[in-house]
């Protein structure tokens, strides 16, 4: 049996992002949303979802530690000299170290605060992940398992996704190398989220996808989706137009509204259904 989670990162990161991923939850086509703690557009999400009927929906904790501003006010290490996060790369290879003990200890504290901010909300999680899947990083994991039990939260995202074999992937690129990167963070990670009782797919999908949501792509994965238990990670927005650059400005881009229509388009749908594919939350138990 296959079944698929389309989950829609992101959720929170600015009204245009907002206004995609519930266009396409309302279509049935995302059923779970990851919700960025520190994501400027993060009232607007909340109200959205408390404001509305959503069955069969799961949410999720974003965990960011590279963007943006963080939650708690005690950072010295994860900062940048403007007090925001350090950025995609510096705070990858911050976030590779191991055994820095003060590292550590405030990325536990930061990560506390996101998901205290966010229980505050009243709204159930299911998983966590992370933003550019920090949760993962070496200096991170331990801690993302901690404050899973800690807040009962029962899944944790594992991007230990095959590299495909599309002579698209033959040769050396950013997007590749990072791909790469975060898959072999989630082989890593596997086995010690698994040992500590917590839940994770079978299967994941997505890191590959990035800048290449077409119809004929999500064709190519469901023609190929495995057995059991898988998540599709996606990113639809709409595009706004940003007063100020921030952040989280290229977060609503032509992009994210291609890959919004994509979700959108009526073939998938019938891919799904030829293929016997079942689109799903995460569950409350993993069978």
């Amino acid at each position: 049996m296959k079944r698929l989670i389309i989950n829609a990162d992101d959720l929170g990161a600015d009204e245009g992002r907002n206004t995609g991923i519930f266009e396409a939850i309302q279509a049935g086509m995302v059923t779970s949303a990851s919700i960025l703690p520190n994501g400027p557009a993060l009232l607007d999400a909340l109200e959205r979802i408390r404001s509305g009927s959503f069955r069969n929906i799961s949410w999720g904790i974003h965990l960011n530690l590279s963007e943006g501003k963080p939650v708690s006010t005690e950072n010295t290490l994860l900062l940048a000299p403007q007090g925001v996060f350090g950025g995609k790369v510096p705070s990858h290879h911050l976030l590779m170290q191991e055994g820095n003990q003060a590292l550590e200890s405030e990325v536990a504290r930061e990560i506390d605060a996101q998901i205290t901010l966010l229980k505050t909300s009243g709204i159930p999680f299911s998983h966590l992940d992370g933003h550019q899947h920090a949760h993962l990083f070496p200096a991170v994991i331990k801690t993302t398992i901690g404050a899973a039990q800690k807040y009962n939260i029962p899944w944790v995202r594992i991007s230990d996704e095959p590299v495909p074999t599309s002579p698209d992937f033959t040769s050396s690129s950013p997007l590749l190398e990072e791909a790469n990167l975060f898959s072999r963070l989630g082989q890593t990670a596997r086995p010690t989220v698994s040992a500590s009782g917590l839940h994770s797919t079978d299967h994941f999908r997505g890191l590959y996808l990035k800048g290449r949501v077409t119809i004929q792509e999500l064709k190519s994965v469901m023609q190929s989706l495995p057995d059991g238990l898988t998540e599709l990670m996606v990113h639809p927005g709409r595009t706004i137009n940003h007063s100020m650059e921030t952040p989280f400005s290229g977060f609503s881009t032509v992009e994210r509204e291609q890959e919004l229509e994509t979700l959108l388009n009526a073939n998938l749908r019938f891919i799904l259904e030829e293929k016997r594919i079942t689109l799903t939350s995460f569950p409350e138990s993993p069978y």
